[in-house]
């Protein structure tokens, strides 16, 4: 269910019609496609809260949510950053 959720938060649609299109895409270029989104996730939030604080924004709501989203986005991507961490210390343990 988490990896259904990451790849629906992290994905645009523009990545989705390239993954249909071509089914062998390249695992980096995967990774800094993620990246980028959750960057303009936080981007976005930073922007929205600055509004906020200046009294620009009339829907409060929709910087709380885009403030949620960010967080969500760098909690699962810093979540999925240490079990890769932790499968490449467990790979580095063993005894060949």
């Amino acid at each position: 269910m988490e990896i259904q959720g990451l790849s629906n938060l992290l994905n645009t649609n523009e990545q989705v019609k390239n993954i249909n299109k071509e089914k062998t895409t390249d695992f980096g270029e995967f990774l800094n496609n993620a990246l980028s989104n959750v960057n303009s996730l936080q981007k976005q939030s930073e922007y929205l809260k600055n509004m906020l604080a200046v009294g620009e924004v009339d829907n409060i709501h929709s910087a709380v949510i885009a403030s949620e989203k960010a967080d969500l986005a760098l909690q699962l991507t810093l979540n999925i950053r240490n079990k890769v961490m932790d499968a490449y210390k467990e790979i580095m343990r063993m005894q060949i």
